[in-house]
């Protein structure tokens, strides 16, 4: 969990020094120097944003897989095997 909120505040800086770089603004100027931990911040709520949907969907996944294989399995031997010739 903690390399993606990691990776995703690294990106809010790197979206930040690319839009200064775009603008051809220098980058470490007194009255700037806020932005950076508003767009790391940013950053970091989307990666940990990401991972509890990332869990969700594991967990979702995992439940409906597992009881879909049961009911297959079930299905399956309770059925006549057929030999298509």
């Amino acid at each position: 969990m903690v390399n993606r909120i990691i990776f995703w505040t690294g990106f809010g800086f790197v979206v930040r020094f690319w839009q200064l770089g775009i603008e051809m603004r220098p980058f470490f100027t007194r009255q700037a120097l806020w932005a950076y931990p508003v767009f790391g911040g940013v950053g970091a709520s989307f990666g940990y944003w990401m991972q509890g949907v990332d869990e969700r969907q594991t967990k979702m996944l995992q439940d409906s897989g597992s009881g879909h294989g049961r009911a297959e399995a079930s299905a399956a031997a309770a059925a006549p095997s057929e030999v298509a010739a």
